[in-house]
């Protein structure tokens, strides 16, 4: 699907790092802000820690012959044709997926998985990556991995290792020439707020909605939604973000819940994507709505 044309390229030489757990990831978090800064110049990279491989097949069209056999492959092939959706950069750290783990008590994670890789060790591919790169801002999970997964838990930990680890000399010394994010953030894509809004939206226009049951079991942490600094207006590019979402043909379903939502009422209800400023090496005063707030020189 082509990005909305904008007039020039007023972010040229501005660098973005999203470091996601898994292919998919990087299209169902913060994909149309993503799409947006492309559009404006920016040049947007992504590390995918894993290749997705003990993932399950969450699209029934998908679940053939053939297809589970073929998943790390197919996975990679759909990753090129989201990247190439959303305009962006990519490298696999090459860790192996952990799954998830399922029982009570849950069952022991297996060996030699990404949620059991030693956080220094984790590190260090990504220590590389952004010395290559040399990002100006860095995103990430939060500490809770945007829930429980334990790869998105290990995404988070290796993500704020490296983030200090990149600008020093006598870290990862092989590891490239030291270069300093001079931002990090953490998505908070899925917030109940978020939820709340678009259930009362659907209602009002007299639609069924697909948070209803969801809502009823979600607590409400008043403490943890106000960990959101930075709401980045991007409604113009949910359309690249579903087209991004639907390239990852094994784990989205196109009739699922999330495309019962019409675009129109997601755009006037919540058209933002929201993250959480929590280090930040130029001064940017809170609420923002842009990752590059503060920064003015690009270099």
């Amino acid at each position: 699907m082509p990005q909305p044309v904008t007039p020039a390229a007023p972010r040229a030489g501005f660098r973005l790092m999203h470091v996601h757990a898994h292919p998919d990831d990087e299209s169902s978090k913060g994909a149309a802000s993503t799409a947006m800064y492309v559009a404006q110049g920016v040049d947007v990279h992504v590390a995918t820690c894993t290749g997705g491989e003990r993932g399950s097949i969450l699209n029934p069209k998908m679940d053939r012959p053939g297809i589970l056999e073929n998943i790390h492959e197919i996975r990679r092939q759909e990753m090129e044709r989201a990247r190439d959706i959303l305009g962006i950069s990519q490298d696999w750290l090459g860790f192996v997926d952990s799954g998830w783990p399922e029982g009570d008590p849950k069952p022991p994670l297996p060996e030699g998985c990404f949620g059991l890789v030693d956080v220094e060790v984790g590190a260090e591919p990504l220590v590389r990556l952004i010395r290559e790169f040399r990002p100006h801002v860095l995103t990430t999970y939060d500490e809770n991995g945007g829930y429980p997964h334990p790869d998105h838990i290990m995404c988070h930990k290796i993500s704020v290792e490296a983030f200090h680890a990149a600008g020093d000399p006598e870290r990862y010394p092989d590891a490239g020439e030291p270069w300093q994010p001079l931002k990090l953030y953490y998505q908070h894509g899925h917030s109940r707020p978020k939820a709340v809004a678009l259930h009362e939206a659907m209602l009002a226009h007299g639609l069924e909605s697909p948070w209803a049951e969801r809502l009823k079991d979600w607590e409400e942490r008043p403490d943890w939604d106000a960990r959101v600094t930075t709401k980045v207006p991007c409604s113009d590019y949910f359309g690249v973000r579903d087209q991004a979402l639907l390239a990852h043909a094994t784990q989205i379903d196109p009739d699922g819940w999330f495309f019962s939502i019409p675009r129109e009422v997601q755009a006037e209800t919540w058209p933002t994507e929201d993250f959480e400023l929590v280090v930040s090496h130029v001064a940017s005063t809170t609420p923002e709505d842009d990752l590059f707030a503060g920064i003015t020189d690009p270099a």
